[in-house]
Formats: structure tokens, sequence, C-alpha cells
């Protein structure tokens, strides 16, 4: 099989970037191409607009599930592509191009050469927020297609082509979205007694932020909490009347992440009664933690440790957050990282995965699902 148009269809997919639950012509790209393989095999479902694809095994015992997330990101592309983002602000600066590529090629395969056992393909959306998996999970569109096992990766620019990174237990961590919003009285600069000020009130709580993983999380234990965004005030002079700080917090327990929130609560009614004012907290998008399960990480471990093409890398825990992890709470499974040897990294406008690693990707993926089902 040609590996040539996966490597165009990335491109394809590349320029057309939606975000969560708005990947309307990403789903059609899909549909368009899933309609051009052999459908003898092949059974197609929609959810909202992800898109599932069922391949009949030609004496399936079980279903295998793989995953691909397909959103991408509000953040404006800085690569030097000739293929850049044609929709202003919003870029795969995550790679979810290169994982529809990837799973388009490995399903690719497998209705043209009929697996064995019953083989699912999820396209996902909603990765990057608010969240595809869970409700996914919830819906009916997968009651009667309920597989056995699901895999997933992620690009992992850090790691060169050829490189696959993973481990057994916990891979990525809890998340959790931190949006806190002030409401207190505004007023002329020059009166500050007559007024309370939301500047003051949410960068008082900044930093009595910071102290919940100096103080409040076990040293043995990981946590972090992060304020990327603070906003409040109209003009110099006026003094502001609301506030809102965004941020994120990770943690590599769920205890962890329980006290976290406890902590900023108990944070913010202090801030509340020292500066005369109201705050409410949302927490947004939570992720589960992903935690490989152990016997199918280690079958795909021990597989990938005997291909002279791969590179295994027992890896590390990490920070990030990923929404697979709610499919790993219901089925047994496990995620990979893939290296795709970019300079910059995940989330950055100048991410510029090498292609190479979709052609090794699901070169590797459809011997290993060959291997499972023999």
């Amino acid at each position: 099989m040609s590996m040539e148009p996966f490597i165009n269809i990335r491109r394809d997919l590349h320029q057309i970037p939606e975000l969560g639950f708005k990947e309307f012509k990403t789903q059609q790209y899909l549909l368009d191409y899933i309609a051009t393989l052999p459908q003898s095999n092949i059974s197609i479902k929609t959810w909202r607009t992800g898109v599932i694809v069922r391949i009949a095994g030609s004496s399936a015992s079980k279903m295998i599930g793989y995953r691909a997330d397909i959103d991408g990101l509000p953040i404006e592309e800085n690569t030097s592509y000739s293929f850049r983002s044609v929709h202003e602000g919003t870029m795969h600066a995550c790679g979810h191009d290169v994982h529809m590529a990837i799973a388009l090629g490995v399903l690719s395969h497998f209705a043209k050469e009929q697996p064995k056992d019953d083989l699912l393909f999820i396209f996902q959306p909603a990765e990057e927020g608010p969240g595809g998996a869970k409700p996914m999970l919830e819906s009916e569109v997968l009651k009667d297609w309920w597989p056995d096992e699901m895999i997933a990766l992620h690009i992992a620019p850090e790691y060169p082509v050829g490189t696959i990174a993973t481990k057994e237990g916990l891979l990525f961590a809890n998340t959790s979205e931190l949006f806190i919003d002030f409401k207190g009285k505004g007023g002329h600069a020059a009166y500050p007694h007559t007024a309370n000020d939301m500047v003051v009130a949410a960068s008082h709580l900044v930093t009595q932020l910071q102290s919940i993983v100096a103080r409040n999380v076990n040293p043995l234990d990981s946590g972090v909490v992060t304020i990327g965004v603070i906003q409040g005030g109209t003009k110099q002079n006026i003094i502001a009347e609301t506030a809102r700080l965004e941020g994120t917090m990770r943690s590599l327990s769920i205890e962890s992440m329980v006290r976290m929130k406890q902590r900023v609560e108990a944070l913010a009614k202090g801030i509340e009664t020292g500066f005369d004012c109201q705050i409410t907290i949302d927490y947004g998008s939570n992720y589960c933690q992903v935690y490989n399960h152990k016997e199918s990480t280690a079958e795909f471990i021990n597989f990938t440790s005997e291909q002279p093409s791969a590179n295994l890398v027992i890896c590390k825990e990490a920070m990030t957050g990923e929404d697979f992890g709610y499919f790993l709470e219901k089925i047994p499974g496990f995620m990979f990282w893939l290296g795709v040897g970019s300079e910059y990294g995940l989330h950055d406008s100048r991410l510029e995965p090498k292609e190479e690693a979709i052609v090794f990707a699901i070169q590797h993926l459809t011997q290993f699902l060959q291997f499972k089902m023999s």
C-alpha cells in the first residue's frame, strides 16, 4: 500500500483545523475518504462531529478499538508550510492532523485486507475541549459497538521519528481547567476608598494559589497550578469592578486533585472576606488520568522491542492531559507517544511534525494489529 496518499491527507486536514464540536469540514473529509474504500466489511456511524467505523472480521472473537482525535486549537499558525491553515486563528498545533492520517492509513489497510477480528476506528471530536471522550462513551453510539480493548497514540515532538515511548500504569496526569471570576465595586482611581479593586484582589489570589503545590500537595506526589490569563479593568484611571483568572491544574493522583480544588476554594473564600467581593469558580473541562493497563501495554512493549525499525523508550509519566483516559477507565488498553522530531513543542504555533512518522506509525500499528489477531 502506497503511503504517499496519507501524507497528502495530513496536509489537507492541516489546512482545515476546527475547534471542538465544530469539526464539520473535518467530519465530511473523513466520510468522503472512507467512502472511497471497499465497503463490503465496513459499517459507519456518526456522533455529533465524530465518525466511528467498524470493520467486520472474518472470524471475530473480539473487537479492538483505535481512537484518533480530530479537533484543532485556537492558535494562529506560524509554520513554514505551504499548506498552512486556511482558518484564521485556528491550527492543528497538537498533531491531530497526523493522528487522523495515521488512523486512516491503518483503516485503509484492513478495509482492503479483512482482519480476523473486528476493528473499530473512532475519530473523536473535542479532545482539546470541552472533551468528547466522556460524552461519547455515555451516548448510545457505542452501545452495540463496545470494544474489548482500546489503543491510541499522541505525537511527541521531543522524540525522533521511529521512537515509541510508553509505560505501564500512569502515563498522563489528571487535569482540570480553572476559571475564577471576581465581582467588586468599580470607581475613580483618585477615590480608592469608595471602591473594591478586583485587579488587586485577583493579584493576591494569584500569589496565594502558588502555595497550593508547595504546601498542600504531598511532596512525594506531583501537582501543577498555572494561571495563564489574568484580565481586569478598562482604563488606567478606573478601578476595576471585575477581574478574571484562567488557568489549569494537574496532578498525578486523584487525591491530590481533590485536595488542590479544596484549597482553591478555601483561598478564594479568604479573598472574598478580605476584599469584600464575590468570587465564582468554574473548573471547566476535567480529564481523568491516562492509565495504561498492564497486560495490553506489556504486549505492545514486547512487540515493539522486537521490531528493528522501532526505538522503544520506557518513559516517565507526564503532566499532559488527554481525555482518552475516559476510554481506559472503561476499557482495557493503552496509549503511547510517537516521535515526530519537531524543534517546537505541542501547542506551539511553529510545530512541524516530520511526516515520515506517519509512514512509520501506519506500518507499525498495522503489523501490531496483525500480530494481536494471529
